[in-house]
């Protein structure tokens, strides 16, 4: 059996009072890839978040490498933090600067390095994600597909051990979503990192999972590895993975 990346336990979120999360219990290996599916507006981004150190459970115990998160002091939890890479759902890019220094930006932020250090990291990461030639423009001058690419390089700048990532390929097109998870996954295995991914594009969630995991109705329903996820029973389930409309769940504004 793998280590364990991740252990939450009895996790709980709430938000002015409404509960978004409840009694969530959660393992995620070293170096496994763990999917996020279910409607939307019942909690998969806030569950993301919320392992990835932005959001503040409620309740419950949050182990990390088996370190208790949420009883870190703040040099430890730092620590921790630079260890991990977060993609946001719509990427967070600087609009003032250009591609080459919104990949410099966490690198001049949070270490030590010289500009020369700097700049061959810069273009260590373009070159991986294919936006060499484009290092000296602008986040508005490129594609919303280099743009997600662009975001990826930024959230692997500082080599994360661990990357979420919320929706990668949101508003893009199908062949174009396609290759942003393989570049996903090439980059994953090329720095055996721990990956945590949210999205509703079923298609892309079978390509890039080695578990998935169900989440609505306020829990997680961890429903194993694709061919298991394909067979399995729950009723929840085989709608969202049909797209049936019919069926017990539904979705519901805000949550994420």
């Amino acid at each position: 059996m793998k280590p364990k990346a991740f252990e939450l336990r009895r996790v709980g979120v709430a938000f002015d009072g409404r509960s978004v999360l409840r009694d969530v219990t959660l393992d995620v290996g070293e170096g496994e890839c763990l999917v996020l599916i279910g409607p939307s507006g019942q909690g998969k981004t806030t569950l993301l978040k919320t392992m990835a150190g932005l959001i503040a459970p409620q309740d419950g115990e949050i182990t990390v490498r088996n370190q208790n998160f949420l009883k870190m002091d703040a040099t430890e939890r730092l620590n921790l933090l630079k260890r991990m890479g977060m993609l946001f759902q719509r990427n967070a890019l600087f609009d003032s600067m250009t591609c080459a220094e919104n990949v410099a930006f966490p690198l001049r932020e949070t270490t030590d390095g010289d500009e020369a250090w700097i700049g061959d990291k810069v273009e260590q990461f373009l070159e991986a994600v294919g936006l060499s030639q484009a290092r000296d423009l602008y986040p508005d001058e490129i594609s919303g597909g280099m743009q997600k690419r662009l975001g990826i390089a930024r959230a692997l700048a500082l080599s994360p051990e661990i990357i979420f990532y919320d929706d990668p390929t949101a508003g893009l097109d199908p062949i174009t979503s396609r290759k942003i998870v393989e570049l996903i996954q090439r980059l994953r295995h090329e720095q055996n990192s721990t990956v945590i991914a949210v999205t509703n594009d079923m298609n892309r969630a079978y390509q890039m999972a080695d578990r998935l995991a169900l989440v609505a109705d306020g829990g997680v329903l961890v429903t194993g590895s694709v061919e298991e996820t394909k067979r399995h029973p729950d009723p929840r389930v085989r709608q969202f993975i049909h797209g049936s409309v019919e069926g017990p769940l539904s979705p519901v504004s805000g949550g994420g």
